[in-house]
């Protein structure tokens, strides 16, 4: 069964597409509003197709997919828009998208387009599976564990884990991690990394021998493994 997250703010026009999916499609659809809810539902969990609502609150549904596509993602996505203009069509397609539906759309056509979509092979060649002590993170369907116990993080708490795991050993300044996790036109301020590394921190060290997320005062952190 294919697996499809849904970003539309219209709540009609959402209501409506996820039943349509789910009645005439047989598609198991989780469906959000926001863009900064879209892009984590995305990071942190394994989707088939991403249909992505261009204009978004919070953030655009094209920076959504642009930022999903520069951190390496290789799931099929489809933009969602009323801009029919060429321009924005190759803004779309540039920023990583796989197909482009423009509003309004009959709803065989995008049934088709899924179709489509769904015979192409959008999964990565090879996992990528780090060890850290006794835990293994497995940085391509994102999950952590220790031995057959499965840890739980939240989609921050891995995009944190993931980017210290990339640049082991290296100092990551708390403006860096900001920009790349939470971005500089977020609201969240920067203490919320503290409280994030706070929180992975406790999650992992319950299953390991060691201090591995070292702070480095008046700078940032790094992953000692």
């Amino acid at each position: 069964m294919l697996n499809i997250l849904l970003a539309e703010d219209d709540l009609l026009l959402g209501e409506l597409i996820t039943h349509l999916l789910k009645q005439k499609g047989g598609y198991q659809v989780e469906w959000v509003t926001q863009g900064d809810d879209a892009y984590d539902y995305a990071a942190g969990s394994h989707y088939d197709l991403l249909i992505l609502d261009w204009m978004l609150p919070g953030e655009e549904g094209v920076r959504v997919c642009s930022r999903l596509r520069e951190e390496g993602y290789s799931g099929a996505i489809m933009m969602l828009t009323a801009k029919d203009a060429l321009q924005d069509r190759i803004i779309g397609l540039d920023a990583g998208a796989d197909d482009y539906l423009v509003k309004p759309f009959e709803v065989d056509e995008l049934l088709a387009r899924i179709r489509a979509l769904s015979r192409r092979n959008y999964a990565p060649i090879q996992e990528q599976i780090v060890q850290i002590q006794n835990i293994t993170v497995n940085l391509t369907n994102r999950t952590v564990s220790y031995g057959e116990e499965e840890i739980l993080l939240t989609p921050r708490e891995f995009q944190l884990l993931d980017l210290l795991i990339r640049n082991k050993g290296q100092v990551l300044p708390r403006e860096i991690i900001y920009d790349r996790i939470w971005g500089y036109d977020s609201d969240a301020g920067i203490k919320t990394i503290d409280a994030t590394v706070k929180l992975l921190r406790k999650k992992l060290h319950a299953h390991g021998k060691k201090d591995m997320i070292q702070s480095i005062r008046g700078v940032g952190y790094k992953l000692d493994i």
